[in-house]
């Protein structure tokens, strides 16, 4: 089987070669070459040691990024590749860094120390691998599985539980038996890493063809950096809307929403303020008033822990905050919601109502389902037509408000947006002359 390598990589690898050294991809750009997916980073260890490798490129652009662990950056063709020392790494007393790296010449050192076996894989310019731990097996058997002993590997650096469950969502792997036993009992191991570092790894699982099924298998890993997590995974929900607990109704419409980061991480939070909300009726059916206002607040603290970026923050939250709504198709209903949360949220919450009405008792949810498209179709027409929208949008402005003898101030204000409520409503057309007509009868 024939993989191809970028041209500026085989440069360097034949350099080094060329110098007397060893050289080899490494790590995931292999596992991903050997599954037939791009890479997205190609990392290249070597025998030569940093201050070889930096003779070896002394007419190219060599940037020191990592000197301190053995790593340069060599820069071919516009495009930077990581080139890094064969090493090994001793103590890690933070739980999260080695407390010394030592350059070793040995290729199986290195690839020992690293995760999992799928990522401990190297290969040379000409295709030849050195494949110790059977990673190519493990990637044909579909099975994620530690390095060596598992509760080692994990405890030398607590990142690697999420990771673990980022691999096998991404992957969609199976979890060898006895490494899924250490990223349960390891789980504690997250307090000492990084809030960001979390955060990246949450979001590449979420986003990852197996998420839900992850996300099921793991909870207890999930509460060690969101608690809250612990009252939804608890929660009955006896309702006509729901055929399941509150946990399972949130992995399946996890598994229903695009694997959108936004719109994953909304789908796995948009229940959670129903446990405090909670109320059960004289019938014994549950209800749950208010949740979403309680659940777009508690959302907002969880992805702060976490330090997700305002952006992603406030659109997570918007969304969890009506998801629950009741929308048409007809056009002014449509309109309303474009003018109020912009094309974009609008259309991203078409996908959060899909999502969760999939999760919910389809016999209910059924009709809903079916009116989405429409209200879609809508929505699209609208704006095709350009129709009016927005105050800038309006055939009138402030000036001609003015000129109608309405007093400069918060009146002009109001005036235009009556008018525009009027246009979107479908009571007046966006015409200049209605609308003009309308300001002087008002006066």
């Amino acid at each position: 089987m024939t993989y191809e390598i970028p041209a500026g990589a085989v440069r360097i690898l034949e350099t080094l070669e060329a110098a007397g050294h060893e050289a080899y991809l490494v790590g995931g750009c292999v596992r991903d070459l050997l599954r037939g997916t791009e890479p997205h980073d190609l990392d290249i260890c070597t025998s030569a040691k940093p201050e070889q490798t930096k003779a070896c490129f002394a007419g190219s652009k060599v940037l020191k990024t990592g000197i301190k662990h053995g790593t340069l950056t060599v820069v071919e063709d516009g495009t930077s590749y990581e080139v890094t020392t064969y090493r090994v790494e001793q103590g890690y007393s933070d739980r999260r860094h080695p407390d010394a790296v030592i350059f070793v010449p040995d290729l199986y050192e290195d690839l020992r120390r690293r995760d999992f076996t799928v990522n401990a894989i190297a290969m040379d310019r000409r295709g030849t691998f050195q494949d110790p731990f059977d990673g190519r097996g493990d990637i044909q058997r579909k099975l994620l599985r530690c390095v060596g002993e598992p509760d080692r590997r994990l405890r030398e650096d607590g990142l690697r539980v999420m990771r673990g469950l980022r691999f096998a969502a991404s992957l969609s792997y199976l979890v060898e038996e006895e490494t899924a036993a250490a990223l349960h009992r390891n789980r504690g191991m997250l307090k000492h890493v990084a809030a960001e570092r979390i955060r990246a790894e949450l979001c590449k699982l979420l986003t990852g063809v197996g998420a839900a099924a992850i996300l099921r298998d793991y909870p207890d890993v999930l509460l060690e950096f969101w608690p809250e997590l612990g009252p939804l995974m608890e929660l009955e929900q006896h309702n006509p809307w729901h055929c399941w607990g509150g946990w399972e109704h949130t992995l399946h419409a996890v598994d229903a929403a695009p694997d959108d980061q936004i719109l994953r991480l909304t789908m796995l939070l948009h229940d959670i303020g129903k446990p405090s909300c909670k109320r059960t009726d004289e019938r014994g059916i549950d209800h749950f008033h208010g949740h979403q206002a309680v659940g777009a607040e508690m959302a907002d603290r969880m992805l702060r822990t976490l330090r997700f970026d305002n952006r992603t923050r406030q659109e997570v939250t918007a969304l969890i905050a009506v998801h629950d709504d009741r929308l048409t198709a007809g056009e002014s209903d449509v309109r309303r919601r474009l003018n109020r949360m912009g094309p974009e949220r609008f259309f991203r919450l078409l996908e959060v109502i899909r999502a969760d009405k999939l999760g919910q008792n389809p016999e209910k949810a059924g009709a809903i389902l079916a009116e989405l498209p429409r209200i879609r179709a809508s929505a699209e027409a609208i704006l095709a037509e350009r129709q009016c929208l927005t105050l800038r949008e309006l055939a009138v402005n402030g000036q001609d408000v003015l000129a109608a003898g309405v007093e400069p101030g918060r009146a002009v204000g109001r005036v235009l947006d009556g008018l525009l409520e009027r246009v979107l409503c479908g009571d007046t057309p966006n015409e200049r002359d209605a609308l003009l007509a309308l300001i002087r009868n008002r006066t």
